[in-house]
């Protein structure tokens, strides 16, 4: 399986005015928490694909953020032995990601995560200090790097 390719993916670290981090539950793993994310389509811009993922999860417009900063390289992920193979058609041993900062320019009012695909159940602002600690096991590590290099 590790000659399996990595799916090419983007990641939103979205925060709000307090300086907190958007996190959203997944609706298909209960107790699994992440930031908005998803993969590039093929011809996409790595930027145009993280603001497409923004509005497709948590229903916010690219005029309501603005970016701050992107991860200088790509970020990488394995994914756990019982999803490898399963996840993704089977396709992927895990993911690239390049992760966005991105600042909300407006009120929660503007976060639905009741999209056309929902992914989250439920979502809430975290402390940066806290966002490890929700997040899946298998994720702390990209979602460590992303803390240190975005914050």
């Amino acid at each position: 399986m590790n000659t399996l390719p990595y799916r090419p993916c983007v990641g939103i670290m979205l925060i709000n005015s307090e300086g907190r981090i958007f996190t959203g539950e997944r609706i298909d793993t209960p107790g699994a928490w992440q930031m908005p994310q998803g993969g590039i389509d093929r011809g996409e811009q790595a930027e145009d694909a993280a603001y497409r993922e923004l509005e497709e999860e948590i229903g916010v417009a690219a005029d309501r953020v603005s970016i701050i900063k992107q991860t200088s390289n790509w970020l990488y992920y394995d994914l756990p032995p019982h999803l490898m193979g399963k996840a993704w058609g089977g396709k992927y041993r895990g993911q690239k990601q390049l992760w966005f900062k991105m600042s909300l320019h407006t009120k929660d009012t503007a976060i639905n995560i009741a999209t056309e695909h929902p992914e989250f159940g439920r979502w809430q602002w975290l402390e940066p200090d806290q966002v490890i600690a929700h997040i899946v096991d298998f994720k702390k590590d990209i979602y460590q790097q992303v803390l240190n290099e975005l914050l």
